[in-house]
């Protein structure tokens, strides 16, 4: 059982901050079962306001693209912003799966190899959770929180 190193919560709690400076406040959590995961998601929430649900998956833990697309496909349509806790390589290829044409070239050349810890993707949906396919939401950045505080 791994748990964040100091570093990492130091991070986890930057990337809450930043998220909610940037008016990023999930409706949805979908949050691997991994113990790291879960440290991070806690981290980052202390400075969002509570989202209407929380689900911890034990199927984002070891899932590939398809398995993660499969557990966002189960997202309520009501569900204006959803946050996807999980983990690399796969966060950072479903984001490179999902951007489309209009995505900005930098933050999807930066997903295609991959993202550091203390990072998320920001992308916009314009169709139902489970209408997600290839291509078909926007990445409009990443944000990388700095490794060494």
């Amino acid at each position: 059982m791994r748990t964040l190193s100091p570093n990492g919560r130091r991070q986890a709690a930057l990337v809450g901050s930043l998220m909610a400076d940037a008016g990023l406040v999930p409706d949805v959590v979908l949050c691997s079962s991994a113990v790291r995961t879960r440290q991070t998601y806690e981290l980052l929430a202390t400075s969002l306001s509570a989202p209407s649900q929380v689900v911890y998956s034990e199927e984002l833990y070891g899932a590939g693209l398809s398995g993660t697309l499969a557990v966002i496909s189960t997202v309520p349509a009501s569900a204006g912003t959803v946050l996807v806790v999980g983990h690399e390589p796969v966060m950072s290829g479903v984001a490179s799966v999902l951007a489309g044409p209009e995505s900005d070239p930098a933050a999807l050349a930066r997903v295609r190899v991959g993202v550091p810890t203390g990072a998320f993707s920001v992308l916009e949906v314009f169709s139902s959770w489970s209408g997600l396919t290839r291509a078909s939401a926007v990445l409009v950045q990443v944000v990388v929180a700095p490794h060494h505080l």
